[in-house]
């Protein structure tokens, strides 16, 4: 597993300075990919999708929550990182990474997602989306 300090040595995170128009865009965004994956009826046409969009939403709102902290994180594995050391949330980091190798898995290697997989999947993605809108104080929606 790669560590905070490997991120900053690989150039994958720096400090930032507070931006609060770009961490309100991002939870803006978030929202709605969050709310396009719940507008698309499940199937197994359509699981891979949703679980995308539930992906890229978690992961933006991450993105949030690292630049209320004062990184810029350019590498989804450094999330992982960040969220063990800075925010010691363990569990969160965990279901993130198996999300991400997930989402990987999607994006560069054609898998599949059948919908009766997708169900749990939603779930807990779902449940990772609103402990990140607690961390950032934002209202679940």
């Amino acid at each position: 597993m790669v560590d905070l300090t490997e991120c900053k040595k690989k150039g994958m995170v720096k400090k930032v300075n507070l931006d609060y128009n770009l961490i309100e865009s991002l939870i803006r965004s978030s929202n709605k990919k969050n709310a396009s994956s719940d507008e698309l009826k499940l199937s197994d046409i359509t699981a891979t999708s949703i679980i995308s969009l539930k992906y890229d939403s978690l992961r933006e709102l991450l993105e949030a929550i690292s630049l209320l902290n004062g990184y810029k994180i350019n590498n989804h594995i450094c999330y992982v990182a960040f969220l063990i050391e800075i925010l010691k949330l363990g569990d969160l980091a965990n279901k993130f990474n198996s999300f991400r190798k997930l989402r990987n898995g999607i994006n560069y290697y054609g898998d599949d997602i059948l919908a009766d997989d997708a169900k749990k999947l939603i779930i807990d993605i779902n449940s990772s989306i609103s402990v990140c809108k607690k961390l950032l104080n934002v209202k679940n929606t």
